[in-house]
């Protein structure tokens, strides 16, 4: 029932908008829609002595529809995207809230139900657009968060050019962010200090097919200013054989008056660090065989808008992003299609950090391992259902006491509307 009436109002309310504008062909023959059903279960373990909560779990069904038009005809076309989001418990309570999939109030009893409703009017000229409203960016200095029920947003400006070739441009400000389980639109932050906005510039240069060079520049207002080079290259050894190179560097330092030194800090230090970060990758046939390493060297965590840093050791439970971690990352994956198991694939990795610095912490540890087995339904009516388990367990020590087991079972089907 739920679904029926998000469907209804959604596309009936986007319709409506869109009235004027059904009479250009394009905007209506490029236009595309699509519900993704989301079935989500995530139980999480606390095991440290002491804990406040000594578990956390919750299951809840997701629905994601997204609506996105073509553009109007003539030099300057004109479109309009539209994105709802509702999320729907099925299981939870006050004693086990906090997953990450429900929103929960003072109370900490979890919300029956909670949605979004996000428009972006588009402007294209030639290769170049310029989207308005929410959007959902996917680089180095930003970059929006999907593991868990709904997917977040931001609210803002963004223009990408890609009207020379091998290069892509983007520019833009985002001014407000929906984290993943709210319905509300809130302000830019970082460390618990409000900003007004987030800018950020760059680009990707393809050099050769093979090789990808990016550099992109990101200041949210009064908090920090930061830049970050990038290197992507994929290198055939032999037949079947290639190794795949992710190189990250960030350079950031505090920027503005003193709104974020004069807040709670992270470890006493200053936002002013340097963080490399990179992984090596081994394919051979249905194996991939990955080492990846960072060092975040300099004073203060690593800082990022929302919730998923660029880095490599972004992993289920940790991002690995404390002040002064070092962490060493080994990583293996199987694609079962080599066996004659079509759909069926594998992942396993662990995430090894030290010398990871809080206010309370010199020199701690922080180590996590996780594994995921996926399957994607090959044939019959449930076709192209995919069916995820992900198993995860991080430990600290050396003066950190956290220890979580982490077990989560995903559901997920994709259903073209037209």
């Amino acid at each position: 029932m739920h679904a029926r009436l998000f469907r209804r109002t959604a596309g009936a309310g986007l319709c409506a908008a869109l009235a004027p504008l059904a009479a250009h062909a394009d905007f209506i023959q490029d236009s595309k829609a699509s519900l993704e059903l989301r079935n989500f279960y995530l139980n999480r373990d606390f095991r440290q002595p002491g804990a406040a909560q000594n578990m956390a779990a919750e299951w809840a069904q997701g629905f994601i529809l997204r609506m996105e038009s073509g553009y109007t005809e003539g030099p300057v076309g004109v479109g309009v995207d539209a994105l709802g989001e509702l999320g729907v418990k099925l299981d939870s309570s006050p004693d086990h809230r906090g997953t990450g999939l429900l929103p929960y109030g003072a109370s900490h009893q979890p919300a029956d139900e909670f949605s979004e409703l996000g428009l972006t009017a588009k402007v294209k000229v030639s290769q170049t657009v310029l989207k308005i409203g929410t959007l959902l960016p996917q680089l180095p200095v930003a970059a929006y968060n999907d593991v868990r029920l709904l997917p977040s947003t931001y609210t803002g400006e963004l223009l990408t050019s890609q009207d020379i070739a091998g290069l892509t441009l983007n520019a833009g400000r985002l001014t407000r962010q929906n984290l993943r389980d709210s319905s509300s639109n809130d302000d830019m932050s970082y460390g618990g200090v409000d900003s007004d906005h987030l800018d950020l510039a760059g680009g990707t240069w393809r050099v050769t097919p093979t090789l990808a060079a990016s550099y992109y520049y990101g200041q949210m207002q009064d908090i920090y200013r930061q830049h970050f080079i990038g290197l992507v290259h994929d290198l055939p050894l032999a037949e079947g054989l290639g190794l795949h190179s992710d190189l990250r560097y960030f350079v950031t330092r505090e920027q503005g008056d003193d709104a974020y030194r004069s807040a709670s800090r992270v470890d006493g230090g200053r936002i002013d660090n340097r963080f490399f970060n990179g992984m090596l990758t081994l394919n051979k046939g249905p194996h991939k065989f990955g080492v990846g390493y960072q060092n975040l060297a300099g004073d203060g965590d690593f800082a990022y808008p929302g919730l998923d840093p660029y880095s490599v050791n972004l992993v289920t439970i940790s991002p690995f992003t404390k002040a002064g971690t070092d962490a060493w990352q080994a990583r293996y994956d199987y694609n079962f299609a080599a066996l004659g198991i079509p759909g069926l694939t594998f992942m396993t990795r662990y995430v090894d950090g030290r010398h990871v610095r809080t206010a309370a912490v010199a020199d701690g540890r922080e180590r996590e391992r996780d594994t995921d087995l996926v399957y994607v339904v090959q044939s019959g009516p449930l076709k192209n259902v995919s069916v995820r388990w992900r198993n995860a367990a991080f430990r600290s020590g050396s003066g950190l006491t956290t220890a979580i087991d982490e077990n989560r079972l995903i559901i997920g089907y994709t259903l073209a509307l037209w």
